[in-house]
């Protein structure tokens, strides 16, 4: 007799997550040693890395975490058999281009999987979290940052795991949450330790917290307005469906208490933060501390602005189209047959047959399309705010159907996800317009985050929509994306570029 067990279905959740780890590594770790030197800030951050490593005193213009890291990578990828014969001493000792990036590479082959992490949160939607992955895999900016000794990604993968954590705490039971909610607080503290803008996904966390609160306590205040008129008419009974509905109403997400909040995402964020100076401060006793964040402060401010200063300077509203990308690597050859320069001038590009460029920039269709879905959930968010008191008005009479809740409450579901992705974007952009110094394109990786989730969730929708043309339009936003990805990556990688073909992806005259 032929059994009647089901089989299992197949995890293709955790299968879409591996292929999307293996895709990112894959391109992270390919000839991550091309270039023998030092790109770009590596100048800093691999040099002060190899300091911690040689005990020699310097001075940081930013918090240590992840020059720590680096030097941690330098040391164990000194002890691997891989490119030991690639070496340059361009940070103060002998080491391979390896031995500081390798860290970096694997960092960042683990953005998708936390991006796809905070959507499956969310939403609870497998496809959700997989195009969220795929789309963040997809994009030029992150590749990048993961291949070279910079702290960018640090900063992004820590804030974003503080924020996924706490996800996941708010969907624990009360008694089992405290890890996770540690977690959240080391994850952010950790992030700020990269970089003081790490402390925007703090802020957003806070954002959302202060408006989860605000909105609950008018739904209690809703539901106790009809208690007291349902239970005189239908005593105990129609207590407890008037309590139901106001239940429907409200997240399943458990609400931190004041308490919780000053100290899981107060006082934990700040001890990392502080414990986190203690072996640079062992190797350099002064300044302490506190004068250490006011040099670092003071340092930033005396930094000026425009093309004097450097000559890839963008201000923050220019980032959402990526008007300004940085040139990270850049040098001409006669032909393909010579080996990738590395030091000195290149010859006049009248004359260069091949150019070698690494551009630090996002996926144009991926960042284009990203700032039109977080201006869409910004405009979702601000009506339903303007007509939330029709909407408050129905919880308080209760004069709605039991389907007419359930309609609402997956609107309110679907509200608080672009609530989410908004105040998040915001929190991690607008802290940006009060400041002067020269910025880059790489300081909207952050909150770029959250744009590219809120493109996924409505390509997402779209793909589940009954109407034919949207599911096309959702196929039509991924295979663009990828097929732009696969357009640009030659300046992602380095790769080697006719003068045509360069100033073929040179869309913009801003970006040479």
């Amino acid at each position: 007799m032929p059994s009647t067990k089901q089989f299992p279905h197949p995890p293709w959740l955790a299968i879409a997550m591996v292929a999307v780890f293996a895709f990112s590594a894959s391109l992270r770790f390919w000839q991550l040693s091309r270039f023998n030197t030092l790109v770009f800030d590596e100048v800093y951050y691999a040099k002060f890395a190899n300091n911690y490593l040689t005990q020699t005193q310097f001075f940081n213009a930013h918090p240590p975490l992840s020059q720590y890291i680096i030097a941690i990578a330098m040391w164990l990828g000194e002890h691997m058999p891989i490119d030991r014969d690639i070496v340059n001493g361009l940070t103060g000792s002998l080491h391979s281009p390896w031995s500081y990036r390798w860290l970096n590479a694997l960092t960042g082959s683990f953005v998708p999987l936390v991006v796809g992490g905070i959507a499956y949160q969310l939403s609870d939607r497998r496809s959700y979290a997989v195009i969220a992955a795929i789309f963040a895999a997809a994009d030029g900016l992150f590749l990048v940052e993961s291949r070279y000794a910079l702290n960018n990604i640090y900063l992004v993968i820590l804030g974003l795991l503080g924020h996924w954590f706490l996800l996941i705490a708010l969907k624990t039971p009360k008694k089992k949450r405290y890890l996770w909610l540690t977690l959240a607080g080391t994850g952010f503290g950790a992030s700020a330790a990269i970089k003081w803008n790490g402390l925007g996904f703090l802020l957003g966390a806070y954002l959302l917290w202060i408006v989860a609160w605000i909105v609950k306590w008018g739904r209690e205040q809703g539901a106790g307005s009809r208690e007291q008129r349902t239970g005189r008419d239908k005593g105990d009974k129609g207590d407890k469906e008037a309590t139901t509905n106001s239940q429907l109403a409200i997240s399943n997400y458990q609400l931190p208490t004041p308490l919780e909040m000053a100290f899981y995402l107060g006082i934990i964020p700040v001890a990392v933060y502080s414990i986190s100076w203690i072996p640079h401060l062992m190797l350099n006793p002064t300044p302490n501390f506190w004068e250490m964040q006011r040099e670092i402060l003071f340092y930033h401010q005396r930094i000026g602005s425009g093309a004097d200063v450097h000559p890839y300077c963008s201000r923050w509203y220019t980032w959402l189209l990526m008007l300004r990308p940085v040139a990270y690597f850049y040098k001409t050859t006669i032909s393909l047959d010579e080996s990738v320069p590395v030091v000195g001038p290149s010859i006049p590009e009248a004359s260069a047959k091949v150019i070698y460029d690494v551009h630090a920039m996002g996926n144009p269709i991926l960042w284009w399309f990203s700032a039109v879905a977080i201006l869409y959930a910004i405009w979702i968010v601000a009506k339903s705010a303007i007509a939330s008191f029709g909407l408050a008005k129905v919880f308080v009479t209760g004069n709605s159907s039991q389907a007419q809740n359930r309609i609402q409450n997956t609107e309110i579901q679907n509200i608080g996800i672009y609530l989410y992705f908004a105040l998040n974007w915001l929190a991690n952009l607008l802290p940006w317009i009060r400041v002067t110094r020269c910025t880059f394109l790489y300081h909207y990786m952050g909150a770029s985050v959250f744009a590219v989730l809120a493109l996924a969730w409505i390509v997402d929708r779209w793909l589940r929509s009954y109407h034919r043309n949207l599911r096309l339009l959702g196929i039509t936003a991924i295979f663009l994306i990828l097929l732009a990805f696969v357009f640009w990556m030659p300046l992602y990688l380095g790769l080697p570029l006719s003068p045509e073909s360069y100033r073929w992806r040179m869309w913009l005259p801003s970006w040479v």
